[in-house]
């Protein structure tokens, strides 16, 4: 019947057919008749439940007499108290949400014999289109269903938990209402202390990251009698369809996993070492951000030094060359509350698949390792001796860079002459022909941070197997020709062919080079022989007219400021 509640009127019964003009056939019970019934029903009214529907109501001969829609708002009310006119209280009764009905209800379990004022006759059968909008009880609570739950759970939510999640939020009969998806951003927030409406405080408990779950809430958990005064009707069941992406706890450290250690680790990193590393990054749901092997090329730092966010200068220190491991790193050791724009969201959980190329400190020194020593050595290198030698170059990954090998023939140069990287020339002094060592050469001893393009990596550490495989002794320091015997007194006199007291580049050549021959001098092994004449003729050459007077020439014992005679 109808009824004036706090001055509004209360409709108990929703939607009516008026009489026609033929007397109408008298009813004993509610006729029902189910106009559109939803696929799945997962909840039925019962007597006791809270209902949110819309009506119409109507007379038998099509007459409105009252609606719900034209007021805007459903019709709320519990089921089966009598808070509705008999007839109505027994029709919803059985109904699923987004459920139709048609109602035809006898005087008798309406308004009888009285009617309703002027809006409902004495007798009159009522029929009402009737829509269930929402059914709860006051005894629910939070119901979770989870839909898809990931392969691996490693943690589930906690209270005091800080999260980032996805939902649509709609009614019970599907009307969305709000939705993190059209806004584009994660839903960040404490869970458990207060921040939430208190069912999806509850709801969210125990979710793992890559979870989906349907959380459904009463409007006691939710948003209660009055609703949000917007999207939110008051007295409302909300559903919400959640999937959590990101985790963490204040309290959080980082954590080291899925570590890969290679069998041999001889030194491990320590704060202000140089690292040379790939890594893919990704948030925790698996999203990708960033990668090292997309670029081809590594991530160079210093660790411990603060060049690289928090959680990775933590994270980078105890490794091994060749170490292969994840570093799972909250967002107040990562890139905090803002992110860093578009890849990188703020609050979001570091995830960082990494792998140590090499390392190196900048107080190190070349490494050598004797691999063989033959037992009888009775020279060793020295600076300015002339050596060949085999090698094998690679990183310390074990990525080749270049091998003597390949074109079968020894690589030669002169000790202490700056032909090769210093690394190398630290590595070979001392070095008895037979023997094999391995060289790790840091970068500030190799080639630097620039390295050499398409070759190696800048800022690179080098390692070299080498092999010496013949050795002639250099000259004394400063001297690029000595005499073997004894310098004839006449040594200018001997050189002027011509006699014409001068001495021309070609006489100093010839004579030179046949002392060279015949052994009575040795020039400076590894050098070019003309190119070391031609210098010494230079620097007997002081006013450089082309030619060397008896005057201008002079013995190495003579003067120590040229490096000739």
């Amino acid at each position: 019947m109808i009824q004036w509640v706090q001055g509004m009127l209360y409709l108990s019964v929703l939607v009516a057919f008026a009489a026609c003009d033929a007397p109408p056939v008298p009813l004993d019970d509610i006729i029902i008749e189910k106009t559109f019934e939803p696929e799945q029903c997962v909840r039925a009214v019962k007597v006791g439940d809270y209902v949110r529907y819309h009506y119409n109501g109507m007379f038998p001969d099509g007459k409105k007499f009252d609606s719900s829609y034209d007021r805007g708002s459903t019709y709320n009310v519990f089921v089966g108290k009598k808070q509705l006119i008999q007839g109505m209280d027994k029709a919803l009764v059985g109904m699923c949400v987004n459920e139709r009905r048609l109602v035809k209800i006898p005087p008798q379990l309406a308004y009888g014999k009285q009617g309703y004022g002027e809006i409902i006759p004495p007798d009159s059968i009522l029929h009402f289109d009737v829509l269930l909008l929402d059914v709860w009880n006051s005894e629910d609570g939070v119901q979770s269903n989870s839909y898809h739950m990931p392969t691996v759970c490693s943690r589930k939510v906690e209270v005091s938990d800080y999260i980032r999640y996805h939902y649509n939020g709609t009614l019970l009969d599907g009307t969305l209402f709000d939705s993190s998806h059209t806004r584009m951003r994660t839903y960040d927030t404490y869970v458990g202390i207060g921040w939430l409406i208190a069912g999806m405080d509850q709801g969210l408990l125990g979710m793992c990251v890559g979870e989906r779950r349907i959380i459904t809430m009463p409007p006691s958990l939710g948003y209660g009698e009055n609703g949000d005064g917007s999207d939110i009707p008051g007295q409302a069941s909300l559903v919400f369809d959640v999937v959590l992406l990101d985790l963490h706890n204040p309290r959080d450290g980082i954590s080291v996993t899925n570590q890969v250690v290679p069998g041999s680790c001889s030194r491990k990193s320590v704060s202000g070492d140089f690292v040379r590393y790939h890594y893919n990054g990704s948030l925790l749901d698996g999203t990708f951000f960033d990668s090292s092997y997309s670029r081809n090329r590594t991530y160079d730092t210093y660790v411990g030094k603060g060049y690289v966010i928090a959680g990775m200068d933590e994270g980078l220190i105890g490794v091994c060359v060749g170490e292969k491991r994840t570093i799972t790193i909250p967002p107040h050791l990562g890139y905090g509350e803002e992110g860093t724009g578009s890849k990188i969201p703020g609050s979001a959980v570091l995830v960082f698949d990494i792998q140590i190329i090499d390392f190196h400190n900048p107080s190190d020194n070349t490494e050598i390792i004797v691999t063989y020593l033959p037992e009888e050595c009775d020279k060793k290198t020295k600076k300015g001796d002339f050596v060949k030698y085999h090698y094998n170059a690679t990183l310390m990954d074990g990525t080749s860079i270049d091998s003597t090998y390949n074109y079968g023939k020894t690589y030669n140069i002169v000790l202490g002459a700056n032909q090769v990287v210093p690394g190398m020339e630290d590595g070979m002094m001392e070095m008895c022909v037979g023997e094999k060592r391995k060289l790790v050469i840091p970068p500030h001893l190799g080639y630097g941070e620039r390295g050499v393009p398409e070759e190696v990596p800048g800022s690179a550490v080098l390692v070299f197997d080498i092999e010496l495989v013949e050795m002639e002794e250099g000259l004394p320091e400063g001297y690029m020709f000595i005499w073997n015997d004894d310098v004839t007194p006449d040594l200018f006199a001997e050189m002027d062919k011509d006699k014409n007291k001068l001495v021309e580049a070609s006489e100093f050549t010839d004579y030179i080079t046949q002392q060279v021959s015949e052994g009575k001098g040795r020039l400076a092994p590894g050098f070019e022989p003309f190119r070391i004449i031609e210098n010494m003729f230079s620097n007997q050459d002081r006013n450089g007219d082309g030619t060397i007077t008896e005057a201008e020439f002079k013995l190495k014992a003579d003067e120590t400021a040229h490096d000739e005679l």
